[in-house]
């Protein structure tokens, strides 16, 4: 009987603490966007200053600028999708 006290004092809790979790959401959500804009700004950098140094090797400069973008994009939209979770959470 205890338990069941214990947690439902700590839901009762929670729910008092929910716009803080939504406000969170909102900020995560944010900066994972501006983190994913910034890396892959950084990766399209990187590029074109390796095809400016080295212009034979094109090919292979743009398939693993290409490879790290997306990867950078799948991290930006997975943090993005966990923030919509915490946000629509109940």
């Amino acid at each position: 009987m205890l338990t069941l006290t214990v947690i439902l004092q700590a839901a009762n809790e929670a729910l008092q603490y929910a716009p803080f979790a939504k406000l969170g959401a909102g900020i995560g959500a944010g900066l994972a966007a501006v983190g994913a804009g910034l890396g892959i700004g950084g990766v399209g950098r990187g590029a074109l200053e390796a095809i400016a140094r080295q212009p034979e090797a094109i090919n292979d400069i743009r398939s693993n600028m290409i490879l790290l973008a997306a990867l950078e994009e799948g991290v930006a939209f997975f943090s993005i999708v966990v923030c919509l979770l915490i946000l629509f959470m109940k």
